[in-house]
């Protein structure tokens, strides 16, 4: 690499710093941590996404607790030398004025060390704000030609590049950093920008240099799924690539890297399991709770492609337990694949316009696959779709999708996200529940009703929307719930549970819906009631509905698989016993073929490998695991917030859609429709 080409790839590396300064200015702006610092280090203001929100605090409440383990370990005995603090990578960190606001500085120092560029403008800040002034007291500043920007009795900026440890080294030791005093080094998004090479010559660097010494990172990992590359293709746009990820992947790997550095003990685990760990319960409910909230999926996979890592060294500082914690953290590795799955593209944009949406419901009618709502790309630009997607077959073997508009006198489709459709007839879905935005419910239940032309054919067809009920009907103002056909005194009915609406989190209750009177009715149930849950599955089976996984209280994934029941005089709740047990999981789809039930894809945060297709057979309760061969698919697939129609004498099933909104990274679908073969699953029967 020519020293152009390094040049721009440090501008570049530094225009991240401008970006995080401002999402934590942000994140105090909005309450999720006190920090009056963050907007005096960063010229202007922006007000950033619940998501990213959610992202910078569990990484600044991370940080904040191996910062305060070290400093009360390492200040805890009278007489202790004056402990030290190594930022490196600093940029517009607040942590000096923070740690000096709050007395956590009497018997430490901070030393921090960024781009010339970076440490420069970071000191003019200082120097023109009086509050940071204050509590810095008298410094001192350097001329342009030294890469000490400024010194006062307890803080230090220098101006440096990690890559050149040498000079580093040097300038540090003329900044007074000693070597023998315990030593925190911390790195929040910082090594994954140097080059393989250049990152282990500084943490070995740092082995050699400091004997008793607490080495904490913050990093990129698990960069081969979905997320992962499509979190490396921003990263790669952005011209500032993420380095090392094939060399270390995953947590395990970083803990070697570290240990075979010269490091005494390495701990790393991700951020799903540090927020459960370490965070106390009430701290969790305050932070759930400051801002309208739904991109559960997005939150649980980027704090699966985060680490926390402590490794250190020395008498007084390897004996620190930094992730120690009474919390355990099970981890629910599925069991090892029975088998492979072939996908296979069914449409290609030769054939068809793109499938991008997710949050979507969809239907098979006798026309075709109809798919309505969600969240997607629309005429450019990403939107609440208007449209509907239909997709139809040609010739029984190709399929060919379209998208199409709507009409309606009386309604019009308002573009809700997370409810459910079911078929009433071959043209006609009843609409029920979903929302327009995280604190604004669809409220109406609407029918959509398929139009074909006069001549019969799928080529020119059109929705009609109408209300279902001339009433209001405030019976359902929820959102990523379920709702299956059942049967009761030889009577259809539509059984509604589950979900989440702006008043609850989390709803455990139910509602039967008499398809031909179009009223809610009270019908028994008995047994114990199940856990409440969101973004489960439910199938239609031996006339009830069986219940698997969902996003339960507190934000967790569950494992349970339940079955309402029919019984003489209404329904029974049973738990479905299932081994080995299940990994939590949400956001998947599920069908039942042959006697077995089909959970498709969604999301864990137990386990560090990708959903599949898990395979519970319901005559003996056993489970079977089933990866997804995408070789055949030219582009990622992310399963979760997608839909699935199951083709059970083709032995397939359709995926639809499907994806999310990827932290800072940008918004992901999967762009064309996708077939699963099933056929594997009954060859053994």
């Amino acid at each position: 690499m020519g020293p152009r080409s390094r040049q721009r790839r440090a501008g570049a590396v530094q225009s991240t710093n401008d970006s995080s300064a401002l999402s934590k200015s942000s994140l105090a702006a909005r309450g999720y941590v006190h920090d009056t610092f963050a907007a005096l280090l960063v010229p202007g203001t922006a007000r950033r996404a619940p998501l990213i929100h959610r992202g910078y605090y569990v990484r600044a409440r991370a940080v904040r607790h191996c910062v305060r383990a070290f400093l009360e370990r390492a200040c805890a005995a009278p007489g202790a030398p004056r402990a030290q603090i190594l930022s490196l990578g600093a940029g517009s960190d607040s942590l000096y004025f923070r740690l000096k606001a709050a007395g956590r500085l009497s018997g430490a120092a901070v030393w921090e060390v960024d781009f010339p560029d970076v440490a420069r403008r970071k000191a003019e800040r200082i120097r023109e704000t009086p509050e940071l002034c204050a509590l810095t007291g008298p410094f001192q500043s350097g001329d342009q030609a030294s890469s000490l920007c400024l010194e006062s009795s307890d803080y230090h900026i220098l101006g440096l590049d990690l890559r050149q440890l040498e000079r580093l080294d040097q300038a540090l030791t003329a900044a007074g950093l000693g070597q023998a005093a315990p030593t925190l080094l911390l790195a929040e998004a910082v090594l994954t920008y140097l080059e393989p090479d250049n990152a282990a010559a500084l943490i070995a660097w740092a082995a050699q240099r400091f004997p008793n010494a607490l080495f904490v990172i913050y990093e990129q990992m698990r960069p081969h799924d979905t997320f992962g590359l499509f979190m490396q293709q921003h990263f790669q746009q952005l011209n500032s690539p993420l380095h090392g990820l094939d060399r270390f992947p995953d947590v395990e790997s970083q803990q070697h890297r570290f240990l075979q550095a010269g490091w005494a003990a390495c701990r790393a685990m991700d951020m799903n399991e540090f927020y459960r760990c370490f965070l106390p319960a009430e701290e969790r409910r305050r932070m759930e709770n400051l801002e309208p909230f739904d991109e559960f999926e997005e939150w649980h996979l980027k704090c699966a492609h985060y680490f926390i890592l402590a490794a250190s060294k020395g008498d007084t500082l390897s004996q620190i337990l930094v992730h120690s914690s009474p919390e355990l953290f099970p981890r629910v590795d599925p069991a090892s694949p029975s088998g492979i799955l072939l996908a296979n593209v069914a449409t290609s944009d030769s054939q068809s316009p793109s499938f991008k949406r997710y949050g979507h419901a969809s239907v098979l009618l006798s026309p075709g696959i109809l798919s309505a709502g969600g969240f997607g790309e629309q005429e450019g630009r990403h939107c609440r779709m208007s449209k509907f997607h239909f997709l139809s077959r040609y010739c029984d073997l190709e399929w060919k999708g379209k998208q199409i508009g709507s009409w309606g006198t009386e309604a019009q489709w308002d573009g809700r996200l997370y409810q459910t459709m079911t078929r009433l007839s071959d043209t006609q879905v009843l609409v029920l529940g979903g929302r327009l935005s995280p604190v604004t419910p669809a409220m109406e239940i609407l029918q959509l009703s398929f139009c074909k032309s006069e001549d019969d054919s799928t080529e020119d067809v059109s929705i009609m929307v109408t209300k279902a009920s001339t009433e209001e009907d405030s019976t359902l103002s929820c959102w990523r719930h379920s709702t299956t056909e059942v049967s009761y005194e030889n009577q259809k009915y539509l059984f509604v549970y589950g979900g989440r609406s702006v008043a609850e989190p989390v709803l455990s209750d139910w509602h039967f819906l008499h398809v031909e009177s179009m009223t809610w009715v009270r019908v028994p149930v008995e047994g114990d009631t199940p856990e409440g849950r969101h973004s489960h599955s439910a199938c239609s089976w031996q006339g009830g509905v069986l219940i698997a996984g969902g996003l339960g209280a507190s934000e967790e994934p569950l494992s349970s698989v339940v079955f309402l029941e029919p019984i003489t005089c209404g329904f029974l709740w049973k738990s479905v016993d299932v081994q080995p047990p299940i990994t939590p999981r949400y956001s998947h789809t599920a069908h039942v073929l042959n006697e077995k039930l089909l959970l498709v894809g969604g999301v864990w945060i137990h386990s560090s490998s990708v959903p599949g297709v898990t395979v519970i057979d319901l005559t003996t309760g056993l489970s079977s695991e089933y990866q997804i061969d995408t070789t055949c698919v030219s582009w990622p697939l992310m399963l979760h917030n997608h839909t699935s129609i199951l083709l059970p004498e083709e032995q397939q099933l359709l995926l639809l859609g499907g994806g999310g909104n990827c932290f800072s990274f940008g918004t992901y679908f999967n762009p064309h429709i996708v077939t699963l073969d099933l056929s594997s699953l009954s060859a053994g029967r």
